[in-house]
């Protein structure tokens, strides 16, 4: 029997038009540009404008990853979004983005998996394609951060931005994603979080009914270190692949010092490692697709070669695919 692959043909990205630098957040936040880099590697970010929602970058990355496959929306049989920042609560924002595409009737859902949400997408994409059920899959990564971003708070508000990215996936008999490893635990919720939910309720007497992110930054970096180093070699061991294999790291564009301490653990140097966070911050769910989609179209990643995708993100969650571009 035939093994089927699931295979990336086609990427796409979109990212708001508002950049807003380090030289611009210290004219209302207690920072510096030299303190931001030093400790993350940011540059710049994008902001979301007013009224311009998840579902509207989903909507134009998702359009432009199935142009660059040459596939219409309609022969579409499944759309994963990975989201933290859904447009409304209910319909998914999958569902919203079908619609607008034009792909009605195929299953659409969203995957809450913060930071990780679009490999958790991937992974879940990757397991319809290879039982069968489908063939043409769009997955998302995709937030608008910037909107429970408190600007008073220097220690969390430098940290994000707002984007998007997506990949349509086929069914082939060729190599495609080897491996997918996905991972949780809900006992480092306190460390990287939100409190304001729907079935605990509003809080009406803080700003923005209490929605933030609350991050106790120390303590996330060394549990990422560590649970990244771990997922690297599980990763390697499930495809069957030695990590000289690898052409490129397109890790979480979270924070420069975690992505070169996975890329110490995997003895690749950082000309072999796709670096976005300067650019655009950490966008979550949006982050590894806007990655790939920047490594795909400036020529550096190429048909063939081997990629590895890994993220990190509240839960605390974690995971990872390893595929053939």
């Amino acid at each position: 029997m035939t093994q089927i692959y699931a295979r990336i043909v086609g990427t796409g990205s979109a990212l708001p038009e508002r950049v807003l630098t380090n030289a611009d957040l210290e004219k209302f936040v207690d920072t510096s540009d030299e303190w931001i880099r030093e400790r993350t590697g940011i540059r710049q970010r994008h902001v979301a404008a007013e009224g311009e929602t998840t579902g509207d970058l989903s909507t134009l990355a998702a359009q432009r990853a199935l142009d660059a496959a040459g596939v219409k929306a309609s022969e579409l049989d499944l759309i994963v979004l990975g989201t933290t920042t859904p447009d409304i609560i209910f319909p998914s924002t999958a569902c919203l983005v079908q619609h607008r595409l034009g792909a009605n009737g195929c299953a659409a859902f969203d995957v809450n998996a913060a930071c990780s949400g679009f490999v958790y997408a991937l992974g879940v994409a990757d397991k319809f394609i290879r039982s069968g059920q489908s063939k043409k899959v769009l997955v998302i990564g995709a937030e608008t951060l910037t909107r429970m971003v408190r600007w008073e708070e220097r220690e969390t508000c430098v940290l994000f931005g707002d984007g998007a990215g997506a990949v349509v996936l086929e069914a082939s008999s060729e190599p495609g994603i080897y491996a997918t490893c996905l991972h949780a635990d809900g006992g480092y919720k306190e460390l990287l979080w939100n409190p304001v939910g729907v079935s605990v309720g509003f809080k009406d007497d803080e700003p923005n009914h209490g929605v933030r992110i609350r991050m106790a930054g120390r303590e996330v970096f060394k549990v990422a270190v560590k649970t990244l180093d771990s997922l690297v070699e599980e990763t390697l061991k499930a495809a069957g692949m030695e990590a000289s294999q690898l052409d490129w790291l397109i890790p979480h564009q979270a924070n420069l010092r975690i992505i070169e301490a996975t890329a110490k653990r995997l003895n690749m140097p950082m000309e072999q490692v796709i670096v976005t966070v300067d650019k655009h911050a950490n966008t979550s769910a949006g982050s590894v697709p806007l990655a790939l989609d920047f490594a795909v179209r400036s020529g550096k990643v190429k048909r063939g070669q081997n990629l590895l995708l890994e993220a990190f993100g509240g839960g605390f969650t974690w995971a990872s695919a390893l595929l053939r571009y």
